[in-house]
């Protein structure tokens, strides 16, 4: 088998993952959410203004400091949101196991042993600047 076949059963195996999974549910929740998707609208809107009004010659700062709140006070609506919530730690638990996937790839590519070798989050991946690994 050679590794590029490899590659795209791993990728097969991670849609089987329980956190694709839920991530995947986590998505279609989000897009339902008719509440969150007027929220992340709004706040599109809200940036766009702001970018049209940095962008005059004669912009308005108070506008802009308005603008700004306006729409930071949407992103934090848009953040206290359940489905936003789940979405997010299923995201993040998604990305954990990628980032410990291409670390233990990286790393066996640079001669570490596969079988012991893992993710460490204090790890840049350049071994010139490393005091080692614990």
């Amino acid at each position: 088998m050679d590794v590029i076949q490899m590659a795209r059963d791993l990728g097969k195996a991670i849609q089987q993952e329980q956190a694709y999974l839920k991530l995947q549910v986590a998505q279609q929740n989000s897009d339902n959410d008719q509440k969150l998707q007027d929220l992340i609208g709004e706040f599109n809107l809200k940036r766009m203004s702001i970018n049209n009004e940095a962008q005059k010659s004669d912009r308005d700062d108070e506008k802009l400091q308005q603008l700004n709140q306006e729409m930071r006070n949407v992103y934090s609506d848009i953040m206290k949101n359940e489905n936003m919530i789940a979405y997010n730690e299923a995201k993040g638990e998604l990305d954990n196991i990628l980032q410990r996937v291409l670390a233990i790839i990286s790393q066996s590519a640079n001669g570490e042993d596969p079988e012991t070798t893992d993710y460490n989050p204090g790890c840049s991946g350049s071994c010139s600047s490393c005091s080692g690994c614990h």
